[in-house]
């Protein structure tokens, strides 16, 4: 869970991509802004902005559950269950993402105990990031398993038993629940009717806070993807150049088995890349500890961005995705084609319904 400021008079919670304030600056923007209140023109852009991320999170909510769907029904989750994990978190998060940001629009004035739990649970974006965090170390779980099985495939079946891949999927979702409650009980507070999350004792304990962050959930999950696919591809490649002098029905099957799991492969590097991508500008904003409106809300569209776009990437990259999605898209009704029958009262017509029933 990264960091948060808010400063809008329509919506005055704290959000959660933003530079986090200090105790010391909280209580200024207190006494100084009116309830971290600023200018209506600032207003108005995180009036604007929420209604963009509402949008993007509904559209990456029907983006993941037609994926899950399709994975469903074209029996991939049963070869893929950390890719059926990694679109059930992004469901997750986009879906929450929605509740959260149409609650920020409600302007909601926290009082007692729901106000605080409203907050600390709600408001501060704590659930939706259950899903993004759980996400993004899921995609890290992904890429190794990509890893083994091409790299030490003899190894991996030992390794990959069906309770690993279980326990592994568990603790995506566990780390990041764990993760950011604990984050969000430890630095949220009620102040005045208003949310305010991340607010630490001092630059110090920020500063350490947002290097810790940027190291865990960007530069070592970067490196994963950077040292497993280079070694995926090396090997790939070698077998590619192996089986090029051979011929045959074993050999048409290897190919087949290959091509297959090259498909998986090109799809999880692109999602991997697309991580890196949009998770970068926000990283390096929370290094600079920036207080520039316009800027904060760049980043934190492109961050969210991750989460809804990563379904439109199964559907162009993942063979099995995109078939399930034509399909859908293209149904194809059976056309009734009369067939001649003779008989005594002359010809007579039968449509042939295919599966369908025609009610007189």
């Amino acid at each position: 869970m990264l960091q948060c400021r808010e400063m809008a008079e329509e919506t005055p919670t704290v959000s959660h991509l933003s530079v986090a304030m200090t105790t010391k600056e909280a209580d200024m923007t207190q006494t100084t802004g009116g309830n971290g209140k600023t200018s209506s023109l600032s207003s108005n852009e995180a009036f604007y902005f929420q209604c963009v991320v509402i949008f993007v999170g509904i559209i990456g909510t029907v983006g993941n559950a037609l994926v899950l769907y399709a994975l469903v029904v074209s029996k991939q989750y049963k070869k893929h269950m950390l890719i059926l994990n990694q679109n059930a978190l992004d469901l997750f998060s986009c879906f929450f993402l929605v509740v959260t940001y149409s609650l920020k629009l409600c302007n909601i004035q926290l009082t007692g105990t729901t106000g605080y739990w409203l907050c600390v649970m709600i408001l501060s974006e704590n659930i939706t990031w259950w899903g993004t965090n759980g996400s993004m170390i899921n995609l890290a779980i992904v890429t190794v398993d990509r890893y083994l099985k091409v790299v030490h495939p003899v190894r991996s079946k030992k390794w990959l038993s069906r309770w690993v891949i279980y326990s592994a999927m568990a603790f995506a979702w566990l780390a990041g629940i764990v993760y950011n409650i604990i984050m969000a009980f430890a630095t949220s507070a009620v102040i005045d009717g208003v949310c305010y999350y991340a607010v630490f004792q001092g630059d110090l304990q920020r500063t350490a806070f947002n290097i810790w962050y940027f190291m865990s959930f960007y530069v070592i999950i970067l490196l994963i993807f950077i040292f497993c696919y280079w070694r995926i591809l090396v090997v790939v490649r070698r077998q590619a150049s192996a089986m090029a002098g051979y011929s045959g029905p074993s050999a048409t099957t290897q190919a087949q088995s290959n091509q297959m799991q090259a498909n998986v492969i090109k799809t999880m590097i692109f999602v991997s890349g697309f991580y890196a991508i949009t998770q970068l500008p926000v990283n390096v904003y929370l290094q600079l500890t920036l207080f520039i409106d316009s800027i904060y809300y760049a980043v934190t569209f492109i961050a969210y961005c991750y989460t809804c776009a990563n379904p439109f990437i199964y559907a162009i990259k993942f063979n099995p995705v995109r078939k399930v999605l034509v399909d859908m898209i293209y149904c194809k009704k059976t056309a009734i084609q009369p067939t001649e029958v003779a008989g005594t009262a002359g010809l007579q017509l039968t449509p042939r319904t295919d599966k369908r029933r025609i009610d007189n």
